[in-house]
């Protein structure tokens, strides 16, 4: 057996730029960070060596790759040419709540494959093949960040050039200031769950209007400020940094937000958060805020109606976590 275990992420500034209707015109960029919240990918050879079994929310037993209903272990095993194996999939937060679930569980997918063909890969490949079966094989309508923030892991700027290349860079920070950062961030949660793709559909084509395309780069801007504050170790910058972003992401399309978000990100910065943002595309998810130690008991008291998830930040990326022996079989 191999178990595969990969961190979530937290998306901070220039969301959207890593889209290819963007960074194939200007180049983009992303502040993000892996948490401790994962997707566990476990693969064994399957009693029938000419059957795949799969679960997940649901259980799939088929004679063949093609009869996969789950569209990423369907083209992740194609890819691989993969058969005779039972998948199991298990994560800590559900999916559709702007934490990049879907990448997580592609790269974990894939890290797993390989480590049970016996081939080891890095970060870089893990990354591009989970690009490739998203967005080019699956087509879907989502960028380049989450793969890359699954696979490297760590608090880092990944930039998007126009000649498809991607650079992921460490942001070095001083530990004390690194961790008093960590401690001023919550996550609260709105109670709903979404499919990314509509929205993110929608604002593929709202990119392509001048006035959003310069919102955007302006959006790109800010992780470079984002970054310079950090190294700087200037860390309460980081809520006003957080809020900027967030006022222009809503700009982009008006199904980014709505009443209960907003009522959410109100009743927080009145109870002294310095800034915040909705993860992931929009629509629903976690609201993240940042809010300094000395002001998070009236925070709390605030948003005692909505569920806080605790989260630390995560310094690896996509890991093997288990190898067993698999003699017996």
């Amino acid at each position: 057996m191999i178990i595969s275990r990969t961190p979530f992420r937290i998306s901070f500034a220039g969301g959207g730029s890593d889209l290819p209707s963007f960074y194939n015109k200007e180049m983009g960029a992303v502040l993000s960070t892996s948490i401790n919240k994962y997707i566990y990918l476990a693969i064994h050879p399957f009693f029938d060596p000419n059957k795949i079994q799969l679960k997940y929310s649901m259980t799939e037993l088929v004679s063949s790759i093609g009869e996969i209903q789950h569209p990423i272990f369907r083209e992740a095993l194609d890819l691989y040419k993969l058969t005779g194996v039972d998948i199991n999939s298990i994560a800590d937060v559900p999916s559709g709540t702007g934490l990049g679930s879907s990448s997580s569980f592609t790269v974990g997918l894939i890290n797993a494959i390989k480590a049970y063909q016996n081939i080891a890969v890095s970060s870089e490949v893990l990354a591009s093949k989970a690009c490739q079966i998203e967005i080019e094989i699956l087509k879907s309508p989502i960028g380049k960040q989450d793969q890359y923030a699954a696979a490297y892991g760590g608090l880092n700027l990944i930039t998007f050039y126009p000649d498809q290349r991607v650079n992921v860079e460490k942001i070095i920070m001083n530990p004390q200031k690194k961790q008093e950062l960590d401690d001023n961030l919550i996550l609260i949660y709105t109670g709903d769950v979404r499919s990314a793709n509509k929205i993110l559909e929608q604002q593929k084509i709202a990119i392509e209007e001048k006035e959003n395309f310069e919102c955007q780069k302006k959006m790109v801007r800010l992780a470079f400020d984002l970054k310079n504050v950090l190294e700087k170790n200037e860390i309460d910058d980081f809520g006003r940094i957080l809020h900027e972003g967030w006022l222009l992401k809503k700009s982009l399309n008006k199904s980014i937000s709505n009443s209960i978000i907003d009522g959410i990100y109100e009743k927080g910065i009145k109870a002294g958060a310095l800034g915040g943002k909705l993860l992931g595309a929009g629509g629903g998810g976690f609201v993240l805020f940042y809010c300094p130690i000395e002001k998070q008991d009236s925070f709390k008291k605030s948003m005692q109606n909505y569920r806080e998830l605790k989260f630390s930040f995560e310094y690896f990326g996509s890991k093997i976590i288990y190898i067993g022996n698999n003699d017996g079989l």
